[in-house]
């Protein structure tokens, strides 16, 4: 699957699925990065035992060669001080897979290999090849034949057994790393960190507490993100509501294309556009007959978020690194959107 999978799963699954590898990223948000902990596990730490999807699976000791096939997995394995052997590359364009608000974290330490999952599932041979002592596939879609054939190989951490494929959240992502590598505390402050950096935003912007937003993208029409994915908690956690009917429409699962008639879903006081071109695409949105004439539309409240930038990939990454990264550049655009002025332009981050 890729650019397309990305839509869906990314940005429409899991996406504006990302990309960019290899330039350290400009703009705000990279200094917040601090400086991955020791190597190092805590005392007592082992052996300790995960529950996934799956059932559960148990380590005996600090695992030294971890592969990842979810999504950003790696994210919180480089932010806790460790650097995967292997990792999947989802969007095709990151050196190591490795996304620019990780670079500090990585340091000058070797990239992972790099994995590639086009929607068949995971690289089992070349994941063989690594030796790896963990694999981690939280944020995944992980079937249970992927997860028998990869267990033979090493302990498989599996997405969570409650809710949707492809949904767990960025805290709970970062707290399963943190047990499977023996870092329960250094996870738990990364966490706390993170949502500070969420919640000092939502802070300066009291404007947001109790308006309206949804996340979505034009994929085979219109897509919108749900309450159990990742970019809506965002919205959120920034003080936005979802719209009412959201979670109906959706139902189980990430997200969810959207018939004619329900189009006043994205009628709120601010809609996320994942796009392949904002402008192309702002001209072919207001060109529906239906979407055009919604308020949000004729007012100018539209964030326009280009899925090939490093914004874009960004803010369908969603780990405790990409998170700083995409707040300092959504919260102006979000704030121009919301102001009440209807000539307001909501510009592009510059980088």
């Amino acid at each position: 699957m890729f650019r397309m999978f990305q839509r869906t799963r990314l940005t429409a699954v899991a996406a504006s699925a990302l990309l960019l590898f290899g330039a350290a990223a400009c703009g705000s948000g990279e200094s917040d990065d601090a400086a991955a902990p020791a190597d190092n596990a805590q005392k007592g730490a082992y052996p300790v035992t995960l529950d996934h999807k799956y059932g559960d699976t148990t380590l005996k000791s600090e695992p030294q060669r971890i592969v990842t096939v979810g999504l950003s997995d790696q994210d919180a394995v480089l932010a806790l001080g460790k650097v995967p052997v292997g990792t999947t590359e989802w969007l095709g364009e990151f050196k190591g897979a490795v996304g620019p608000w990780a670079e500090k974290a990585l340091g000058d330490k070797p990239r992972p290999t790099v994995l590639h999952d086009d929607g068949t599932g995971p690289q089992v041979e070349k994941i063989a090849s690594l030796r790896p002592d963990l694999i981690l596939a939280l944020y995944s879609g992980l079937t249970k034949d992927q997860y028998r054939t990869l267990s033979k190989i090493a302990p498989v951490v599996a997405q969570p057994k409650d809710g949707p494929d492809w949904s767990i959240s960025w805290q709970d992502q970062t707290t399963q790393v943190g047990k499977a590598l023996g870092k329960n505390e250094e996870a738990a402050a990364l966490v706390a960190k993170t949502e500070k950096h969420i919640t000092d935003a939502a802070a300066a912007h009291p404007e947001f507490q109790g308006k309206s937003a949804v996340m979505a993208t034009p994929y085979q029409g219109m897509y919108v993100y749900g309450p159990q994915d990742n970019r809506s908690r965002l919205l959120n956690g920034l003080g936005f509501q979802l719209p009412t009917d959201l979670s109906t429409v959706v139902g189980d699962a990430f997200g969810a294309n959207i018939s004619k008639e329900r189009t006043d879903l994205l009628d709120t006081d601010a809609v996320v556009w994942i796009v392949t071109d904002p402008a192309k695409d702002t001209k072919k949105l207001h060109a529906d007959p239906l979407y055009g004439k919604l308020g949000v539309a004729e007012e100018g409240r539209e964030v326009m978020v280009k899925e090939s930038s490093h914004f874009g990939s960004a803010i369908s990454f969603v780990s405790p690194l990409s998170l700083p990264y995409t707040v300092d550049r959504l919260v102006p655009m979000l704030a121009a959107a919301v102001d009440g002025e209807t000539d307001t332009k909501v510009e592009q981050p510059a980088s």
